[in-house]
């Protein structure tokens, strides 16, 4: 597993109660002897994304294949967890290295705020 993958995981609410399975991304792995994820929760509710913030993941993107989504998603970078990489259920596609770099560009500038 690597930064830019797209995996599957039971994804907890906002409330800490039990979560559905749901697609995330890997933004980052931890480089402790334990390595964690730090993940962001994508959805197919586009009326959820927050303009200039979240990032869409359109079927006409050059990447939209090799994510291995079936429908438009976004990319909710409000919603991050860290979490072991045991609890992954499964890997399913990736995203392009230039749209990652613009994703972890977004949350430096959000997190020096």
């Amino acid at each position: 597993m690597k930064p830019g993958d797209i995996v599957l995981i039971r994804f907890p609410q906002a409330d800490l109660k039990q979560g559905k399975l749901r697609h995330a991304l890997v933004i980052a792995i931890s480089s402790s002897r334990h390595p964690d994820l730090l993940l962001a929760l994508i959805s197919s509710r586009l009326h959820q994304a927050k303009p200039g913030f979240d990032d869409i993941i359109n079927p006409s993107d050059s990447d939209y294949l090799q994510t291995r989504l079936k429908v438009p998603s976004v990319i909710r970078l409000g919603r991050l967890i860290s979490v072991e990489s045991s609890v992954i259920n499964a890997r399913l596609g990736n995203i392009s290295p230039e749209r990652l770099k613009r994703i972890k560009s977004i949350l430096i500038s959000w997190l020096k705020q």
